[in-house]
């Protein structure tokens, strides 16, 4: 049985050596924010989309790193409600959450 998911949505939740000079998500609670992330699309009864965890996007000193495929879109997700529903919002068909954009 094939999943057709229109977006996929990774959040990285990887965890570095705390020895290790480079940030790193999981240290900023990434876990339970992708956690909430996938509980907000689904209470939003979006089917469509994939909320998944992933492994370092090397990004992590940006903040909370996310992509959303196959859009190309980045998002640094801060650990707050405000940016959950935003971007859920955006996973539901809505606009992008333009304030969560990552910043190069």
């Amino acid at each position: 049985m094939a999943n057709d998911f229109r977006l996929h949505a990774f959040v990285c939740t990887n965890q570095r050596d705390p020895e290790k000079q480079r940030e790193c998500c999981a240290a900023k609670n990434s876990l339970d924010v992708m956690t909430r992330l996938k509980r907000a699309a689904k209470s939003a009864g979006i089917k469509d989309v994939r909320v998944n965890k992933s492994g370092c996007l090397d990004k992590c000193e940006q903040g909370i790193s996310c992509v959303v495929y196959p859009d190309g879109i980045w998002y640094t997700i801060p650990d707050n409600d405000h940016a959950i529903a935003k971007i859920v919002d955006h996973l539901a068909g809505g606009n992008v959450a333009d304030e969560f954009l990552m910043r190069d």
